[in-house]
């Protein structure tokens, strides 16, 4: 199954990445879910267990989109990440599983008491 999407659209104004498929699917993905999901190796590390917790994303967006070949994009975001490549696989696979990966980051920030707001300083005490 071709995974490219047949339209690609960005919202500047709401920060949304919007996709559609040849099967008439339409997703839309905002910069915050993007950044914290990037396929890079700042972001997935090198292996399992390697990956590193994005905080501090809240207010992040996407300044540049570029294509790369016809197989990807390139995001480039506010706070300067701009490693990921994100493969039209890889995009199909966030926009598909959306929901339960945003429920598992948001559980990660609890369970680590990290917050996706840039400006809340957590502070964590030890025994």
């Amino acid at each position: 199954m071709n995974q490219a999407p047949t339209d690609i659209k960005f919202r500047k104004q709401s920060q949304q990445l919007e996709l559609s498929y040849a099967s008439g699917e339409q997703f839309a993905l905002d910069s915050e879910f993007l950044r914290v999901h990037s396929p890079s190796a700042e972001v997935r590390g090198h292996g399992a267990g390697q990956e590193t917790l994005q905080t501090g994303k809240l207010n992040v967006q996407i300044t540049e989109l570029i294509p790369v070949g016809n197989y990807a994009l390139q995001l480039v975001f506010s706070d300067g990440h701009d490693s990921g490549i994100y493969s039209w696989t890889y995009l199909r696979e966030l926009c598909e599983q959306r929901d339960a990966l945003w429920k598992a980051y948001l559980q990660k920030l609890d369970d680590n008491k990290a917050s996706r707001d840039p400006d809340e300083q957590v502070v964590k005490f030890f025994n």
